[in-house]
């Protein structure tokens, strides 16, 4: 199988889950060569996502590493066989790569928990609201390329409605609904499409209130997206150069408890809609 140039975020985290995997087992790459019917390289490579793996030999590494968690190896042996190319890989080469990470991250999530400070999610903005917060870049992208990550934020909305999508919480603070991006009527719009969507059974909208005070790590927006097992979740953090992934197990933790905090502080779903109205009618 030849080397991938660039695996995506997804490929590489199941090279460094079989990593783990050997590490725990006590197992350095000379010693797990042998016992694997394989050479260092080969580990190496794989583990680092640029060589492909079989779910067999997914079962059968972990097998030979001792590894007793049933559901976290199936879920491994389920990665490995995705073979098929996701709607997302339309745009590379075009796009930056943590875009289609996120995009990819999010077809495969089971639930998505996001914190959104000063900006709706991007999985429930209109495509007049997305021009207009496009319309802020500096410098502002050339018109094709504009238009192709219109294109992208639009389609990463189809996750919501697909057959068994995932379970999403999002939590958004006041601020977020208060700025107005392009004309008033694409506030409005907006509001009301975020309306909408909160009627989804799978979609659940809580505001966060200035009321609310302070929460854990409030100056960040925060994607917390779920696998089939919690030793699978990836946080996704907006920063100043772009997306960052976090996959090491205290930090989940760190985030799943920032998270739950969070969302104490928020206000129930349908107290959540009548805000969200309040908002429409002040502005």
């Amino acid at each position: 199988m030849p080397p991938r140039k660039a695996p995506t975020v997804r490929q590489r985290r199941l090279g460094a889950e079989l990593r783990r995997l050997r590490e725990r087992a006590g197992l350095g790459l000379t010693d797990a060569a042998p016992l694997l019917g394989t050479d260092r390289t080969t580990i190496s490579n794989t583990e680092s996502g640029r060589f492909g793996v079989s779910a067999e030999r997914v079962r059968a590494w972990a097998a030979h590493y001792g590894a007793s968690d049933h559901p976290y190896v199936e879920a491994l042996a389920a990665m490995a066989g995705e073979r098929s190319n996701g709607w997302w890989e339309d745009y590379r080469g075009e796009l930056p790569a943590a875009a289609l990470d996120l995009a990819e991250l999010e077809h495969h999530a089971v639930a998505i928990r996001a914190v959104q400070i000063m900006h709706l999610p991007g999985l429930l903005q209109t495509e007049d609201y997305v021009r207009a917060v496009f319309a802020q870049a500096v410098p502002p992208p050339e018109a094709s390329l504009a238009r192709r990550q219109l294109s992208y934020r639009l389609r990463r909305r189809d996750v919501l409605g697909r057959p068994q999508p995932p379970m999403c919480t999002f939590m958004i603070h006041e601020a977020a609904l208060r700025m107005v991006y392009g004309e008033r009527a694409t506030s409005l719009a907006q509001l009301s499409y975020l309306l909408d969507e909160s009627e989804r059974d799978n979609v659940h909208v809580r505001i966060i209130p200035f009321a609310a005070g302070g929460f854990p790590n409030a100056g960040s927006s925060t994607h917390y997206l779920s696998g089939p097992v919690t030793q699978l979740d990836t946080v996704q953090m907006e920063t100043a150069t772009g997306s960052a992934f976090v996959d090491a197990e205290t930090p989940l933790g760190n985030y799943r408890a920032v998270l739950d905090r969070t969302q104490e502080r928020s206000l129930g779903l349908r107290e959540s809609r009548d805000f969200v109205r309040k908002i429409a009618q002040d502005i």
